[in-house]
């Protein structure tokens, strides 16, 4: 056998298929040029290398030329690794044998065979002699060049780094299968589509700018704040903070300081991780308006992740050639990505390829996390964690920008040294004032029914949707009523947003009842907003939705927090705990319940009511801290890292009258690569439990799109009188009974 291949082609004589050491060649390339960045260019060029090595055998040669075989391939490459390069090869061990498959345990198995057995070599074909004809292995590896260490948390850093390596094997893996397939085929790569030149972005984000005016005081101050802001963007990279009251004008100054600091310190993107799927849309949308003609192409949205299978445990290497291309991953390789809490930090703790593709471009990124103090306390300390490594080791500035700062520093490995850019905020949340905070007791279903009715223009929040949905039906009848759902896909959500805006500027009557999606950053402005009893961060992001613009005198302007006497809508146990806590705090800071000292009360409350312990609930950090490099729980800690409990699934809704979603269908039908229509299709999904999944999938009411080609990938609502046009998918069904708040 004289040449050894990679990829094949359906042509006979093997004229265009790709050569095995082309393909290890690019792929080391591709992945030293990615780990470059966190100073492991080394690693990833051995990693490169070795993964495919596997396939200098004669039974994968024959199962490429189209025998039936089952090969294990990638796991010579792992036990070369760890003979050559020792405890650094144990670390592109695990990337290495989980190329396809995903991560596994060092130690224990779990679904995945553990990597200390994996390494055995039992049952492997033998590998012929003709790689190192072809392939040229560097002697030894350095370490990471400016690694910075820390004592305590030295395996969370190793886990830590295997993970990155990983994401820049995966992702050069799958890009030069594409462009292999891509040239056999004449296709043009959606990469080779310029991206501009974050220089470009600023020049464009400057002009937008230039038409605010400070024409009013709240304008003035949002003025004041952009500058100062704009003024720290020579800081040296690290973490940061900017504490601005809601409707301080956080998100463009946010953009305008992300772009300054990268430009400045030669930083490649910025990320914004946003708490609510619904406002990732919303978001996106204000950045691409305000970068002009360069916004579709500058802005990726990445919200809801559509689920692939995974490979069978029969045959852990299942995903070969084409396949890979058939999965909906993502790479974030765009200049300005807005994406989820879930999708950011979840991908940080994950095994699967498709999840950790992206996380290499995040080093080298400013990190924007909008609402930082949404984080759920129960994995407080490991997401803490992580954000201190991205700033520490690869080159990450991480901005925590909030109108509630969460005293993240206030536990053990909590967060240090972090550069406030918001001029003076206690003195900004005294200028900013506008409302009035105030607890009215216990309201029963029909004094808040009798609240709604006696307002024309008023925002009632409550904490879970079924609540919603009940408070819409006793006032479906007033003029100007609306509700608001995660049920309900972001295009149909953007419309609702819309309709409320033009009732509120012209002055119409208008009655919204939302959960707490509408908290996240949503720009709408009532004069009195009723809030369900919940944590003090949660009522100071409502009130971020009252009287936003100054439109009212402040003593015309109230939030009324109020416990619900029904005891079907009662919170899950945490939320009774934020309540509690706020409860507190507003007693003792009744004056001013919303100012920075106030929010730090509330926040060092709740975690010593919480303790260290409950901040690391799955005690991940505890699990790192007893294993050793060649018995990290990689895949155990996927699995535990769940910021949401439950399992969420996406469904495709056929909303709209255009045909758009039609049209992205019947695509469905003829792509050979599946991204640029899932990126088109996240606007039309509704993301449901598993259980409310599984009862429409045993009713016959979501069905596979195309499922010869894509499985599981794509659900699509073929029962369309399921889907209530002032509500989203109805809630009546049996499937959403049980369904509780989303705190995500």
């Amino acid at each position: 056998m004289d040449v050894f291949y990679a990829h094949s082609t359906a042509n006979p004589n093997r004229s265009d298929w790709q050569r095995l050491d082309e393909h290890l060649t690019a792929v080391g390339r591709r992945a030293a040029d990615s780990a470059a960045l966190f100073g492991a260019a080394e690693m990833g060029h051995a990693a490169g290398l070795l993964h495919d090595i596997g396939k200098y055998t004669q039974e994968f040669q024959r199962r490429i030329a189209g025998d039936a075989l089952r090969v294990d391939h990638a796991t010579r490459g792992a036990m070369l690794a760890v003979e050559r390069y020792g405890p650094l090869g144990q670390l592109l061990a695990y990337a290495i044998a989980g190329h396809h498959a995903g991560l596994a345990n060092g130690a224990e198995a779990l679904e995945r065979t553990a990597l200390r057995d994996r390494l055995k070599g039992d049952g492997l074909p033998s590998l012929l002699d003709h790689w190192r004809t072809e392939i040229s292995l560097p002697e030894k590896l350095p370490h990471p060049s400016k690694f910075k260490g820390c004592a305590d948390r030295g395996m969370f850093q190793l886990a830590f780094l295997t993970r990155m390596l990983f994401s820049c094997l995966v992702d050069a893996d799958y890009l030069d299968t594409e462009a292999f397939y891509d040239r056999i085929e004449g296709r043009v790569s959606r990469r080779d589509v310029p991206v501009p030149e974050l220089m470009a972005l600023r020049e464009r984000l400057d002009e937008y700018l230039e038409r605010f005016t400070s024409d009013t005081p709240v304008n003035e101050i949002r003025a004041e704040i952009l500058r100062h802001v704009r003024g720290g963007a020579d800081h040296d990279p690290g973490l940061f903070s900017l504490t601005v009251p809601t409707g301080g004008g956080k998100t463009l100054a946010s953009l305008a300081f992300a772009l300054d600091h990268a430009i400045r310190h030669g930083m490649r993107r910025v990320i914004f991780v946003i708490p609510f799927t619904s406002i990732v849309e919303q978001n996106a949308a204000v950045f691409r308006q305000a970068l002009g003609e360069w916004g579709d192409a500058a802005v990726l949205e990445h919200h809801s992740a559509f689920v692939a299978a995974a490979p069978p445990k029969s045959e852990p290497d299942h995903y070969q050639a084409r396949e890979k291309l058939r999965l909906a991953m993502e790479n974030w390789d765009a200049p300005i990505v807005v994406t989820t809490a879930v999708q950011f930090f979840e991908s940080l703790f994950a095994a699967r390829p498709s999840q950790c593709r992206k996380l290499h471009n995040i080093a080298g990124s400013v990190v924007i996390l909008d609402e930082a103090q949404v984080l759920p306390l129960k994995l407080l300390r490991p997401s803490v964690a992580a954000i201190d490594e991205l700033a520490r080791n690869y080159r990450c500035s991480v901005v925590l920008c909030t109108a509630t700062q969460p005293a993240l520093h206030a536990f053990d490995g909590g967060l240090t040294s972090v550069h406030e850019l918001a001029p003076e905020p206690p003195e900004l949340f005294r200028k900013l004032e506008r409302v009035r905070v105030r607890h009215v007791g216990v309201w029963d279903d029909d004094e808040l029914a009798a609240q709604m009715r006696s307002r024309d223009q008023v925002l009632c929040i409550v904490n879970n949707r079924r609540h919603a949905r009940a408070v819409y039906e006793a006032m479906a009848d007033l003029p100007g009523a609306r509700h608001l759902s995660t049920l309900m896909c972001a295009r149909h959500r953007s419309e609702i947003l819309a309709e409320i805006r033009g009732m509120l500027e012209r002055g119409e009557p208008c009655r919204l009842v939302a959960t707490s999606l509408i908290e996240a950053g949503v720009d709408v402005s009532f004069p009195t907003v009723l809030r369900a009893e919940a944590g003090l961060d949660s009522i100071a992001q409502a009130a971020g939705r009252c009287n936003r613009n100054g439109e009212w005198p402040a003593d015309d302007s109230e939030v009324l927090v109020f416990e619900n006497a029904n005891d079907d809508w009662a919170p899950p146990t945490e939320l009774r705990q934020f309540a509690q806590a706020a409860r507190a705090t507003l007693r003792q800071y009744g004056n001013d319940p919303l100012a920075p000292q106030a929010i730090e009360a509330y926040f060092r409350e709740l975690y010593w009511q919480k303790g260290d312990q409950q901040l690391d609930a799955a005690n991940l950090l505890g699990l790192l801290r007893d294993s050793r490099p060649d018995s990290l729980p990689m895949e155990t800690l996927a699995a535990k890292f769940r910021l949401i409990d439950s399992v969420q699934l996406p469904v495709i809704v056929p909303y709209g009258e255009d045909g758009e979603v039609d049209k992205l269908i019947e695509s469905l039908r003829h792509v050979e690569k599946v991204g640029g229509v899932a990126r088109k299709l996240q606007r039309y999904l509704v993301q449901l439990p598993q259980k409310a999944f599984d009862a429409l999938v045993a009713a016959g009411a979501i069905q596979p799109v195309v499922p010869e080609k894509w499985g599981q990938q794509f659900m699509l609502l073929v029962n369309v009188d399921l889907y209530d046009q002032r509500s989203g998918l109805n809630p009546d069904n049996p499937a959403f009974v049980s369904a509780e708040r989303l705190t995500w």
